[in-house]
């Protein structure tokens, strides 16, 4: 009798571990809206440069306190290298690469996204604390990788 005991605790809290990642899992999608980065459409890899928006990156202002910002990362770089926003503001990322896969990551931030030859991802952040934020790409993607970096700076 005493096994069913310990059998019967043990589903328990296995039913109980279950519940509170399930738990964890709405509370952040829902009430944190923290989501994947949505796949946004395709474009040939090739034509990026070519490709509106792609053509001209950087921050633009889509409406009062509301900002796109596009970028491309390529082959060690991000352009734009250095993207500044107002306190405040509600960004939409929107990235692609011409080459191979890169990673874009705002260091103490929850933006972070994949960047795919021919995909186009869009990522949407909010910036209430004003400060240097490092960008680094955490894709290994060849010899030049570790310069591959930049900054977002919130005023």
């Amino acid at each position: 009798m005493k096994i069913h005991t310990y059998e019967n605790v043990f589903l328990s809290l296995g039913a109980i571990t279950l519940a509170a990642c399930l738990a964890a899992l709405v509370y952040g999608s829902v009430a944190l809206d923290i989501h994947l980065p949505g796949h946004a459409g395709s474009l040939d890899p090739q034509k990026v440069h070519e490709t509106p928006p792609f053509d001209q990156p950087g921050v633009r202002e889509v409406a009062p306190g509301k900002y796109e910002v596009v970028v491309t990362g390529q082959i060690w770089s991000f352009a734009p290298n250095v993207i500044e926003l107002p306190r405040g503001a509600e960004v939409t990322f929107i990235m692609t690469t011409p080459d191979v896969i890169h990673g874009f990551h705002v260091e103490n931030t929850r933006v972070n996204m994949m960047l795919i030859p021919g995909q186009i991802t869009k990522n949407r952040a909010r910036f209430d604390k004003p400060g240097e934020y490092a960008i680094i790409c955490h894709e290994y993607c060849g010899v030049g990788h570790h310069t591959m970096y930049g900054k977002l700076v919130v005023k």
